[in-house]
């Protein structure tokens, strides 16, 4: 878990110095810097899909996720989580856009920071081996994202990092009975999956080019390997 402590830090310190700076970092300045973000985490996702060696996995996740994420309501759980967070917290009712831009900041940067390569394969070795060699640096991105993001969207983002603790510290906890299941090309369309799921966050809240519910695509990191386990058993 030490991983992971370290990651939640490093989203508050960059959060932090964000809000700090953000009163004195000009509005065109902070539109670029989000702009500049949402390109870098599209080709991230690009890099990540590429490594996929069966796409009709990837879209068949996809597909089911977004069917599960639907049903279960994962986007608007995040957002009502988000809503709650920001009326005890970071409410202003002289300022409407106050919640949504609460809301966005929370929601934006609790994807961006949970859903990537990183994240899984950091929280499997530091929960294996005591390693958190890849954690630190997704932190080191992380803290460095929370500053750029909360300049622009405010104190929401701060409360990403609770979504860290839960979401990492559960992965790592979860690592023995991961590893021993998930094998190498399960995990290559789990991070395609993945990719996809960045490359929508990147088109729809920080380029703001489409409205995406992209929290509902989450239910896919988990079916694409259960699809290529499927796969295995047919073949053999």
């Amino acid at each position: 878990m030490t991983g992971t402590f370290i990651n939640v830090a490093t989203v508050l310190l960059g959060g932090l110095l964000g809000l700090f700076l953000g009163g004195r970092v000009p509005e065109r300045l902070k539109a670029t810097i989000v702009a500049g973000m949402g390109l870098f985490t599209a080709a991230i996702g690009l890099q990540m899909f590429l490594k996929t060696s069966n796409p009709i996995v990837v879209l068949g996740a996809l597909l089911i996720g977004a069917l599960l994420g639907e049903w279960w309501g994962i986007e608007d759980a995040l957002q009502s989580l988000g809503q709650k967070l920001e009326r005890r917290f970071g409410g202003n009712a002289e300022e409407p856009d106050t919640s949504s831009r609460f809301v966005r900041g929370f929601l934006t940067t609790s994807l961006l920071f949970c859903v990537g390569p990183l994240t899984i394969l950091g929280s499997i070795q530091d929960g294996l081996t005591g390693d958190f060699s890849l954690l630190a640096v997704k932190s080191v991105l992380d803290g460095f994202g929370a500053l750029a993001f909360a300049s622009t969207l405010g104190v929401g983002v701060l409360f990403s990092s609770l979504i860290v603790l839960v979401y990492q510290g559960a992965l790592t906890l979860l690592a023995a009975q991961l590893s021993a299941v998930v094998t190498e090309s399960m995990m290559n369309e789990m991070t395609a999956a993945g990719g996809l799921i960045l490359i929508g966050l990147a088109l729809s809240s920080l380029l703001e080019i489409k409205k995406i519910r992209t929290g509902n695509f989450l239910p896919a990191l988990a079916v694409a390997p259960l699809i290529v386990w499927i796969i295995s058993l047919i073949g053999t």
